[in-house]
């Protein structure tokens, strides 16, 4: 209950104030140490994820989790692919532009976290080499790959990244660093094939998740957040 008393600890913090702890702590783990998760804490992970709220309760995600080795060994396909010449597709469309202020933010999450690993605007050739640790999936020891029913359309995928933001929480409150990777389902085809998922399911996107090495200088950036007023108007009348 709230502000029930707990032996020695004092009152215990209001939900919304823990929730609202862990949206605030909750960063994109761009840089993780090489141990493994234990089993039964990614268990705990996926267990409050599924509580996600779904259109007409469909649950319609499905999520395919790596353990080391076969995390090396997605790892090492999907680099391989990502620095060839392999085609690629995804299976949702693609953002058509960032216009506006979606694409200030968008710059200014880009300028942050390249100043954050001392790379330089006009360095070219090092923000290539940062683009591409996403297909080394930063190092992480764990991928969860998240797909969606086909036949749901745009309100399976909604549901989807319901769940995605789910995870991420549900990691933070477990002491575990993940990251959201869209960018991942510009290989939607062969991630199909590497894993056996069927046809009729839909890549949304991948979460990478470890351990977060806190003495890599990138996982000292943070991105920003608008005041609500800026996304939200109320109708009196």
């Amino acid at each position: 209950m709230i502000g029930e008393t707990t032996a020695g600890d004092g009152p215990a913090p209001a939900p919304d104030m823990v929730l609202e702890h862990l949206l605030r702590t909750r960063f994109s783990c761009r840089a993780f140490r090489p141990e493994p998760v234990p089993r039964a804490t990614i268990r705990r992970v996926l267990d409050i994820a599924q509580r996600t709220a779904t259109w007409c309760n469909t649950q319609p995600w499905q999520v395919t989790v790596t353990m080391p080795p076969a995390t090396e060994r997605l790892r090492t396909a999907l680099y391989g692919r990502a620095t060839g010449d392999a085609p690629t597709g995804s299976d949702l469309p693609w953002p058509r532009e960032y216009r506006g202020v979606y694409l200030a933010r968008r710059r200014e999450t880009g300028f942050a976290l390249y100043e954050a690993l001392g790379i330089g605007r006009a360095d070219m050739e090092a923000r290539q080499r940062q683009v591409l640790e996403n297909f080394r999936l930063f190092g992480a020891p764990h991928l969860a790959l998240i797909t969606s029913d086909e036949a749901l359309g745009t309100y399976g995928a909604l549901d989807c990244g319901a769940y995605v933001a789910n995870f991420l929480s549900a990691a933070q409150a477990c002491g575990v660093g993940a990251i959201a990777q869209a960018a991942l389902a510009h290989h939607s085809e062969f991630l199909r094939d590497h894993f056996g998922i069927t046809d009729d399911r839909l890549v949304v996107c991948g979460i990478s998740f470890g351990f977060a090495d806190e003495t890599h200088p990138v996982n000292g950036f943070r991105t920003s957040r608008a005041a609500a007023e800026e996304a939200v108007r109320f109708v009196e009348e």
